[in-house]
């Protein structure tokens, strides 16, 4: 099929993520304060989405405490700069097996919790948009599994739902695509879906283009998409992402440097891929064009 080019493009920040990049990189983020600072200056720097994990202060590991997704949401929405706020809902389904002859019971970094749990972040600050990884999937790392089976993802889709935050379909591989068109196809997601192409990361959809136009095309018409790779690779699926008629994701969570030897700050990234944009003769569009493209709810978090 030919390619329509997206003329009016939408820019996610990834600001910090959950994998093991905080002792990498000294511009990776740890507290509520450098999450919502980084977050402000992407935002200023072009991004209408910061899409947010947050982390334990002092290891910088991964958290899913309520406190501190509250410090960071109150912290983005008392600035003087719009964004719209997107909520990682991934934590709570990491299953890490004790190996390949004594697969049970499950050893440290386990972490496995029920729908209500794993949203209960999300129905505390009540963002525009939080995710939704649409499948089970392996990892490059031996003895682990990113848990999301039918009935979790069906049980936390309609909470979301209900809560009338707008679930970010996060697709891995082609089949979570199938699954995410049988979750609007049984009510759980609304029609106008919106999906993350995630790209090359190990072991779902393979970073070429083949697979990318292959995910690209099983999109339906009605969804909005964005789409985002690893790496060295980041900036190229900017250029590929607004090609194919999408909207583009960078950040710290996916790629820590800006050039050979120069490690990035979002804020770098973010501009990088405005000037991509740009450069191929399309708009970058701000958060209020966003809600009304996504038909997001801006809500006031209770309390």
């Amino acid at each position: 099929m030919p390619l329509t080019m997206n003329k009016e493009v939408f820019i996610t920040c990834a600001v910090t993520g959950s994998g093991g990049t905080q002792d990498r990189s000294p511009h990776v983020p740890r507290s509520p304060k450098q999450i919502a600072e980084s977050a402000i200056a992407a935002a200023k720097a072009g991004a209408a989405v910061v899409h947010c994990h947050v982390r334990d202060p002092e290891t910088g590991a991964p958290s899913r405490d309520l406190k501190l997704y509250r410090e960071v949401t109150d912290r983005i929405r008392e600035a003087d700069t719009d964004v719209v706020l997107n909520l990682t809902a991934g934590m709570g389904g990491d299953m890490v097996f004790g190996g390949v002859e004594s697969p049970l019971p499950t050893v440290a970094g386990t972490d496995m919790v029920g729908a209500t749990e794993r949203v209960a972040h999300v129905a505390e600050c009540l963002p525009e948009i939080c995710t939704l990884d649409c499948g089970t999937m392996n990892f490059a790392e031996a003895d682990y599994v990113m848990t999301n089976t039918p009935g979790m993802l069906t049980a936390m889709g309609r909470m979301m739902t209900e809560l009338g935050v707008k679930p970010e379909i996060e697709a891995f591989d082609t089949g979570h695509l199938w699954y995410a068109k049988q979750l609007v196809a049984d009510g759980v997601l609304a029609p106008d879906a919106l999906v993350q192409l995630c790209m090359g990361v190990p072991w779902g959809a393979p970073n070429d283009l083949n697979t990318f136009m292959a995910m690209v095309n099983n999109v339906p018409d009605s969804w909005s998409w964005s789409a985002f790779s690893l790496g060295r690779d980041q900036m190229a699926y900017v250029a590929a992402a607004v090609l194919a008629g999408g909207n583009v994701r960078v950040g710290l969570e996916d790629n820590l440097w800006l050039d050979k030897g120069v490690l990035a700050e979002n804020y770098q990234l973010v501009e990088r891929a405005v000037s991509i944009i740009e450069n191929m003769g399309a708009k970058v569009i701000g958060p209020e064009a966003v809600r009304e493209k996504l038909n997001l709810t801006k809500q006031a978090p209770k309390g």
